[in-house]
């Protein structure tokens, strides 16, 4: 019960939240990079990554507007995610909060091994508005197989961002 009531709770927050596009809605291109499993001594790499958003293709949902997001990113050891999924933005003032969910394909390379190629990828960015056009923020992700493999250490990552849109 605690939650569901949780949940509940959650999503009025969300739906609270002053969220705003602007009418002539945009395509993004995000750049970022950071630390790939940072929590693992052993296995944690630089990463690179790039990412679409569209604006253009959002959808009005009960946590606020949703729109598709496909990306890729690959960590110094030749490991890589290439994904596509969801993210919602929320204006808070100067700044944005993009919560997003993408399952995707992780191949381990010389990386770590995230015990299947099934992989979601569950990410939160603040970013701050450096105009109409350009964000600038930090993000992180978790990696996880949701128990699909015989194992799932998983890997968080945490990133800094640049968005442009066009």
């Amino acid at each position: 019960m605690r939650l569901k009531t949780f949940i509940f709770s959650s999503v009025l927050a969300l739906n609270s939240l002053n969220y705003s596009f602007a009418d002539d809605a945009r395509s993004g291109i995000n750049f970022y990079s950071g630390t790939f499993d940072f929590s693992d001594d052993k296995k944690s790499s630089t990463l690179f990554g790039i990412e679409h958003q569209n604006e253009n293709l959002y959808r009005d949902t009960m946590i606020g507007r949703v729109s598709p997001i496909t990306g890729m990113m690959i960590t110094q050891d030749a490991a890589a995610y290439i994904y596509t999924g969801i993210e919602a933005n929320y204006d808070l003032g100067p700044f944005k909060f993009t919560p997003s969910f993408a399952p995707g394909l992780y191949s381990q390379g010389d990386g770590k091994d995230l015990g299947h190629p099934l992989e979601f990828k569950s990410e939160v960015q603040l970013s701050m508005d450096l105009g109409d056009t350009t964000n600038f923020g930090m993000s992180y992700n978790h990696v996880s197989n949701a128990s699909l493999g015989d194992k799932n250490p998983g890997a968080n990552s945490y990133m800094f961002n640049f968005l442009k849109k066009f």
